[in-house]
């Protein structure tokens, strides 16, 4: 059935399609019953799925990556699919409205999506306020992933993040620390050694002060070279943040197979082109640190062997994104349903 609506839905500029999806579902849940006929045909649980990571106990191991809930508005929606937790943001200290439409692009021939979004959202007060009006906000795990205001200068970037850790403090169940989005001019040069190092000691000086911390992590780019990660490797342990979310979007354009014009758009592509090099740098990384810290998994992960490859190369956690484009509301309980047969 979802592929017929995708494809009108794929008639629709993807942020137009994506708005129009979110603001219908609003107002379909808002009808008695729907939410709990949408909970008998998407949700899926097992007692072998569950797990606990950084002192968090998750009901199964497939998120909902940030960037498509950005401003906390959907969260109640968007668990009637199944979601395990739900990462709202990347959240700013101040709404700021992204970069100039249209933003976003689908290579369908590749199943994947290039976004130059730019951190559009209405800031972490907004986003409180819509945690704030959640009936039973005990029932979701939502992280916060938070970055720094486009006109914020490197040098004070560190403010724009503690802005964010302070009001999203008692909202949020985890942190994640965004400094690897291609689509913020010079954010990438904060995954450098020093300045990410001052970035999250500085944070964990906030989050110390604290009788119950949070858990903190860092979200990183599949650009980066194995020296910049090993560098990523000392920086989690000396830091002692709680984990590494891998990975962001690529710069890279390598093997992508759609139109060539649209290939041309400046941003990060997201999706199956990602789904091999998001994979190594998890390996990469859980067996030069002799699996010292939780890993969530994110990028083309589409199927349940995609989540299997993650999973078995030392994530602890999953996350989707293009794939539920791409795949539809079934994809949380398909890939629950075959790591529960094939696991």
């Amino acid at each position: 059935m979802y592929k017929h609506i995708k494809k009108i839905l794929f008639q629709l500029q993807p942020e137009e399609a994506h708005h129009f999806v979110m603001r219908n579902l609003k107002n379909y849940t808002s009808f008695p019953g729907v939410g709990k006929l949408l909970d008998k045909n998407y949700q899926f649980n097992h007692p072998s799925l569950e797990r606990e990571v950084f002192g968090i106990k998750f009901k199964n191991p497939i998120g909902l990556a940030a960037g498509f809930d950005k401003n906390a508005e959907f969260i109640e929606e968007l668990n009637h699919f199944g979601f395990g937790f739900i990462e709202i943001g990347t959240v700013t200290p101040k709404p700021q409205p992204g970069n100039d439409a249209p933003r976003m692009f689908r290579l369908v021939e590749d199943e994947a999506v290039i976004n130059r979004m730019g951190f559009n959202n209405k800031g972490a007060d907004f986003a409180v306020k819509k945690i704030q009006e959640l009936k039973h906000r005990e029932r979701y795990i939502i992280g916060g992933n938070i970055g720094k205001n486009k006109l914020t200068p490197n040098e004070d970037a560190v403010d724009d993040y503690i802005k964010c850790f302070n009001a999203l403090f008692d909202y949020v169940d985890y942190f994640v620390v965004n400094v690897s989005s291609p689509n913020t001019p010079g954010l990438r040069d904060l995954q450098e050694k020093e300045p990410l190092l001052y970035i999250l000691n500085y944070l964990q000086q906030y989050n110390q002060q604290h009788e119950k911390p949070k858990p903190i992590l860092l979200k990183i780019a599949p650009d980066l070279t194995d020296s910049q990660l090993d560098d990523i490797i000392e920086i989690v342990l000396e830091s002692k943040i709680a984990g590494v979310i891998a990975t962001n979007t690529t710069i890279s354009r390598e093997g992508l197979k759609s139109d060539p014009e649209i290939i041309k758009e400046t941003g990060g592509v997201s999706g199956k082109p990602l789904t091999n090099r998001s994979t190594e740098v998890i390996r990469y990384l859980s067996e030069k640190s002799n699996k010292a810290f939780p890993i969530i998994g994110v990028g083309g992960i589409h199927t349940t062997e995609d989540a299997i490859e993650k999973l078995e190369a030392g994530a602890s956690l999953l996350q989707v994104y293009t794939g539920f484009i791409y795949e539809g509301p079934s994809i949380v309980k398909n890939i629950c349903k075959g790591l529960v047969e094939k696991l």
